[in-house]
Formats: C-alpha cells, structure tokens, sequence
C-alpha cells in the first residue's frame, strides 16, 4: 500500500495521494483537534492573578489584623493563586477611619474594620456593631445579619442612602466589650461623669448622656493619649488586643462587661465594582472563605482571651473587676434615651431596630429557656468552699 486514491468529486478524476503526504496530513489534524481542546486551561493557568490591594483599620500587631492575613491566606489556598490580597496595616495608604472612602474610590480593592467607625457618616451604621443589642450577644447579631434581613439592610445603608460603591460581609463575633481602663475601678455611674473616655459609635453618644466626655480615636492611638493625658479612661475591644495595644503599661484597673458595645463584628468591605467583575466561583470562595475565618474567630479568641486575661492579672498586676450593676442601668436607660430620640429622627434607625428588636426578642427568648446556666456547674467543680 504505497498510495491512497482521493474520492473523485464533480466529476473530476481521482486524485493518487502518497503514504508520506497522508501521514503529514493526519499528524496535522490530529495536533489541530489536541489544541482545540486545551486554549482555555493554558490561558487559565497563564493569567496572571487577581491582586487586591486590601488595607486593615488596625495595627500590624493587632489580633484583628492577624483575622484580615489569615483570610487572606484561605483565599489565596482556596483559589489555587487566582485571588490574592496585598494586606496593608492601618495607615498605610490612609489613616484608619477613611477605609471605606477609599475603597469606595478604587483607592482600595478592600478593607477591614467594623461598621462603627462609619458612625460619622450614618448614625445606622452603629446598629451593625455597636447598638442596644436587646440581649444579644454578637453570633445573634451575625445570625440576623445573615437570616433576619440585615445584609440587605447594610447593603441599602452603603450603597444607596450613602452612596458607597462598595459590599460588606461581617464575621467574626466578638465577645462583650470591657468597660475598659481607668485609674480607679467604675462602682457607680456618676463616677463617670466629666470623665475624658475613649469609644466609637453610638457608644459615644451613650457616654455623653451618661456625663462623660468622649474623644474618638482608632485603636493605635488610644494609649499615647492615655498617658499624655488627653483622655482619662477608655475601651478598645478584648484583653488581647488591649494587651498588644499596651493598656497595661499605662492604667492598672480594668472594667469587665458593659452594655455600650455588648455586641460587635468584624467587617470586610470590597470595591462593588471588583466584586461584581469577580467570576462566580471566585466570590464562593470568599463569601466561604469570610465564614471560615469568622468561625475559626472565634476559636481563636477563647483561646487567646482567656490566656491574656490571666496573663494581666497574674504577671501584669491589672486590677479585674466586673463592672456593677447600677453601671449597667444606667447605661440601658441611656440606651432607651438614644433609641428614642434616633428613630424620631431617622427612618433608617427606626427601621433597623426595629428588625433588630423582633429577632431578639424571638432569639433571646429561645437562647434563656433553652441553653443551661453554666455558672452553677462552674462553681460546683471550680469554686468549691
């Protein structure tokens, strides 16, 4: 079988191919039907990565800076190198507070904070962190976050009665704020009054009906004002962070458990514009890559306050104590005071609350009849007389 003869078409004579000129051909087609198959994994596995420019609202040595790395960590594992955040600490393109400016202007691809520190812009936006909470700890608040109507509410919130082009996922529950710092220990409200104390948020306005005069500054700034004296007393988030902050060096009394931030989370906003050109398997993985984070959190800050918490008593000669109750009255009477007077005002507030209100009030419910009261257990293994 030296040669092939070619079908005659239209009448015309058959045409004699040789071997050779056959093999050529079909090694050809066959190349051209192996390619054909393979442009979009070369092209998928030679362009280059997404890279987002992502700046935090905390110091490099904060634990919720360490929340923003991690994060960054599961995205980039979970995406195979697709995705990337370039994680900036707070200052390095703009100071802390003017994070969501700058990812609404493509200054930034993201960032991380908490919603309170958009209180200036909205008086709402304390609601998703730092609000009356009705009872709520901070994982009932991401559960109405999440299943009661609070992402679109936050959505609605940022983007059109803002303006912001930007999305917002929060995670991370964090436990009930101390107190905070102070030269002597809080055993009545009105020691609280003319007191120069630091906080964000409503809070602010909390402390102001309750005499106080507030100063508002971000977290890295807090202790050179302690010890210049700018401020007399103030609270930052957790034993950790307080801890890594330096409080301990300047004050010696620390106030345990408050009504003014009872629940907060964490909060990770990206450029709307990024977000919505982002493939649909690549925001699966972030949205998921938030809700590991937000879990692993947790974990995370059982382990680390608690160690902290000892650490400060023990080696650091802190002063613990739990704040009394006719501190906290007065703090939820100051509460009712700023719950009025905002929903007069604003439609928005009002609206919030009362989402708010309705899912604390059938989630509470739920958590008191349900979950025991651990402290009898604790004080009949661990407080044995």
């Amino acid at each position: 079988m030296g040669t092939r003869t070619r079908k005659a078409r239209n009448g015309q004579k058959p045409r004699r191919i040789s071997r050779r000129t056959f093999l050529k051909s079909a090694v050809a087609a066959g190349a051209f039907a192996a390619t054909a198959t393979l442009p979009r994994v070369n092209v998928a596995r030679a362009q280059a990565p997404i890279v987002w420019k992502v700046q935090s609202t905390w110091p490099t040595r904060d634990i919720f800076h360490e929340v923003i790395v991690s994060l960054a960590q599961r995205v980039n594992e979970m995406s195979g190198g697709r995705l990337r955040f370039d994680v900036l600490p707070a200052g390095a393109v703009v100071p802390a507070f003017e994070v969501l400016d700058a990812v609404n202007r493509g200054v930034l691809d993201g960032g991380h904070g908490v919603p309170a520190y958009w209180f200036g812009k909205h008086v709402a936006a304390s609601l998703f962190g730092t609000g009356p909470s009705f009872g709520m700890d901070a994982i009932d608040l991401l559960a109405w976050f999440y299943y009661g109507g609070g992402f679109d509410m936050y959505q609605n919130l940022l983007q059109n009665e803002l303006k912001m082009n930007v999305v917002s996922f929060l995670h991370g529950p964090i436990p009930t704020q101390p107190l905070g710092w102070f030269r002597n220990p809080v055993l009545r409200p009105e020691q609280l009054q003319r007191t120069k104390y630091r906080t964000v948020g409503l809070s602010a306005e909390l402390f102001k009906e309750l005499g106080a005069s507030v100063v508002i500054l971000p977290g890295g700034e807090i202790v050179p004002a302690l010890e210049r004296g700018v401020i007399d007393g103030a609270e930052f988030n957790n034993p950790t962070s307080d801890k890594l902050l330096g409080f301990p060096d300047v004050r010696k009394v620390y106030m345990l458990q408050s009504y003014h931030q009872p629940v907060e989370c964490l909060e990770v906003l990206f450029n709307k514009s990024k977000w919505d050109a982002l493939p649909a398997d690549l925001k699966a993985i972030v949205r998921n890559a938030i809700l590991a984070e937000s879990a692993d959190f947790q974990h995370k800050m059982i382990d680390r306050n608690s160690k902290d918490l000892e650490e400060l008593e023990t080696q650091r000669k802190v002063r613990v104590f739990v704040t009394p109750r006719p501190v906290l009255e007065a703090q939820l009477k100051a509460w009712d005071v700023l719950i009025d007077r905002h929903s007069k005002a604003n439609r928005t507030f009002a609206r919030i609350i009362q989402s708010q209100r309705a899912w604390a009030r059938r989630v509470v419910s739920w958590k008191l009849r349900t979950y025991v009261d651990n402290r009898p257990a604790f004080e009949h293994w661990f407080r044995r007389r």
